[in-house]
């Protein structure tokens, strides 16, 4: 199963990790970006479609604004990745061209993927450039994105352009072979995990959190990266990038890396937008009745079955729906603000109408925009 998923996967997100091709020592690492560059050609020549998403602006930036430390304020931040994004990019242009292999730069921030249309939009180009037989370079828009519209870790960014995408593999590359049964570094008998069926608690506890100066996620990054693209079919494989030649090694079918398969059920891709993509605005808790309603039978959340409404949000936004144990379960759009639902949580259908007359919507959110989250 492994083998035959990792041979005839077509298109491919590959993202790169920081610690890969730079460090705050040596700034960009040219050798390694070519011999990356190597790698991917050899890919797209036996006819893979590749995207990249590449980090390492920010470390090249801090080189290059010869700063001592990591900056911890937004400004700095932004500055360091202004000036590293250009040379991160020249030296891909550069790594590339001597392959006669074209590069386009994206930058994106949630915002663009958090608008339905935009998100689109940005699926259409990347599909342009494809098909133009030009290598996207994708990146977060660092130099302009603040909290509330920043993706956040570049494992994220990956998943959310394998979906964006419709890959059929994300691979993380990074300074790690895998999932182990153990932290290798404190115990030297943990083996590497070559295949993971199924993300469990288990599997979760076993990642552990990055110490690199270079990198800013860990193993749990990777796991919450490779447990959302795989609710959209898609599998994700952790491999060592520094390692030559064992990218396209493994792609062939050779042993290497560790290889998370994507679950059964499938969400389309709205539906996985809505759950993974949108962040949630509010929360409404249910009775016991709407959340068998809901998980069990297909049905639309409707008012009867509210007990509390939290936060504040408006006609159209993206609420999480709490069960009775305070869990989040299921993920939509809702159809009423806040404000009105407070006022109508409990109700039935009839009632409402005899409060606040006719209504737009009889639904608090339709099952067509609801969708039930795996754990």
């Amino acid at each position: 199963m492994r083998d035959k998923l990792l041979i005839q996967a077509k298109r491919i997100v590959i993202k790169i990790g920081s610690s890969l091709i730079a460090s705050r020592a040596e700034g960009l690492r040219p050798q390694q970006i070519e011999r990356l560059a190597d790698e991917i050609a050899a890919l797209r020549t036996d006819g893979r479609e590749i995207l990249m998403v590449s980090s390492g602006a920010i470390v090249s930036g801090i080189r290059k604004l010869q700063l001592k430390d990591y900056p911890k304020s937004l400004p700095v931040k932004q500055a360091a990745a202004a000036v590293g994004q250009s040379r991160l990019m020249w030296a891909y242009e550069k790594a590339f061209e001597r392959l006669n292999i074209q590069v386009a730069q994206i930058l994106l921030t949630h915002q663009d993927l958090a608008d339905r249309r935009r998100f689109l939009n940005a699926r259409h180009t990347l599909a342009a450039l494809i098909g133009f037989g030009i290598l996207p370079v994708i990146n977060e828009n660092d130099t302009v994105a603040v909290d509330e519209i920043r993706v956040g870790d570049n494992d994220t960014l990956a998943s959310e352009v394998a979906h964006l995408a419709d890959a059929d593999l994300l691979v993380i590359l990074s300074d790690v072979d895998g999932l182990y049964t153990e932290d290798p570094r404190k115990n030297q008998s943990a083996t590497l995990i070559p295949l993971i069926t199924e993300i469990t608690p288990d599997i979760e506890r076993l990642a552990g959190v990055s110490s690199t100066f270079e990198g800013t996620g860990g193993m749990a990054t990777k796991l919450r990266a490779a447990k959302k693209v795989g609710e959209y079919g898609i599998s994700t494989l952790i491999l060592n990038g520094e390692r030559a030649g064992l990218l396209p090694t493994v792609l062939g079918g050779g042993p290497g890396g560790s290889l998370f398969l994507a679950r059964e059920r499938r969400l389309n891709s709205r539906k996985h937008w809505i759950a993974f993509t949108l962040r949630s605005r509010g929360q409404i808790h249910l009775d016991q009745g709407a959340v068998d309603a809901l998980t069990n039978r297909g049905k639309s959340l409707l008012a009867s079955g509210v007990l509390r409404v939290m936060g504040s949000f408006e006609a159209g936004d993206p609420v999480s729906c709490v069960d009775t144990d305070g869990k989040e379960f299921a993920r939509g759009l809702v159809n009423v603000s806040s404000a009105l639902l407070r006022q109508m949580k409990g109700l039935k259908t009839a009632a409402i109408h005899e409060h606040f007359g006719p209504q737009e919507y009889e639904e608090v959110i339709h099952r067509d925009n609801l969708v039930i989250l795996s754990c």
